[in-house]
C-alpha cells in the first residue's frame, strides 16, 4: 500500500466532507437528539457514498459515470424531495431521544438515509474525476492498487470528519435543554427543507 497515496485520499475525503451542507446539519441534529452513535452512523452513510463515487472515478468506470451525470436532473429532484421530507419531519420532531428512536428504528436506517441522499448528488463524481485525473490516479492497466488505496483514503478521511463532528457535538448534548432542542429541530428543519427546495429548483433550471 502506497502511504503517500493513502494520505492524499484521506485529505481529499476530509476536505469534501467538511463543508457543512444538508448532511452536516442532519448529522448535528441527530447527534443532539439521539447521541454520538446516531450522528456518527449518519455521517458514515455519507462517507460510504463518497467512497462509491470515488471508486467510480478512480477505476475509470466512465459508462456508469456518464449515466449518473445524464440523470443528474432526476437525481436532484429525488434528493430534493427526500430532503424536503426529512426537513418537515425534523421540524415537527419531538425533542426527545424516544422520538428519534421511533423515527429511526435502527442505526442502519440512519446510515441508509444519508447514503442515499449523498448519492443523489452526482456532481460529486465530477469533482472526484477531476481531482483523480489531475493526480494521475484514474485507473489504467496495473493502476488498480493505487486507485483502491486512494478510495480507502477518501473513506477514512470522510469518516474522520464525521467522527470529529459527532464527537464535538455530543459533548454539548448534555447542555442542550428540551426547549433549546425544539428550536434546534425547527431551525434544522427549515435549513434542510431549504436545501431540498434549492435542489428541486436546480433540477428545473437544469
Amino acid at each position: 500500500m502506497d502511504l503517500q497515496v493513502l494520505i492524499r485520499g484521506i485529505v481529499l475525503g476530509f476536505s469534501i466532507a467538511a463543508p457543512v451542507g444538508p448532511i452536516g446539519v442532519l448529522c448535528i441534529r441527530r447527534t443532539l437528539a439521539g447521541g454520538f452513535r446516531l450522528g456518527l452512523v449518519s455521517g458514515l452513510g455519507a462517507a460510504s457514498a463518497d467512497a462509491v463515487y470515488g471508486s467510480i472515478a478512480a477505476f475509470g468506470l466512465t459508462a456508469l459515470s456518464d449515466v449518473l451525470v445524464r440523470q443528474q436532473v432526476a437525481l436532484r429532484f429525488l434528493g430534493g424531495a427526500f430532503l424536503c421530507y426529512l426537513g418537515v419531519r425534523t421540524f415537527l420532531a419531538r425533542p426527545a431521544t424516544e422520538g428519534v428512536a421511533r423515527e429511526y428504528r435502527s442505526l442502519l436506517g440512519a446510515l441508509a438515509s444519508t447514503f442515499v441522499l449523498t448519492l443523489t448528488n452526482p456532481m460529486t463524481i465530477i469533482l472526484f474525476a477531476g481531482v483523480f485525473a489531475g493526480l494521475g490516479l484514474v485507473s489504467t492497466e496495473g493502476g488498480f492498487p493505487t486507485a483502491g488505496t486512494m478510495v480507502l483514503g477518501v473513506f477514512l478521511g470522510s469518516g474522520a470528519w464525521w467522527l470529529l463532528l459527532s464527537g464535538a457535538v455530543s459533548r454539548l448534548r448534555r447542555q442542550v435543554s428540551p426547549g433549546l432542542l425544539r428550536w434546534v429541530n425547527r431551525a434544522s428543519g427549515v435549513i434542510i427543507t431549504a436545501f431540498g427546495a434549492a435542489a428541486i429548483a436546480a433540477g428545473f433550471a437544469g
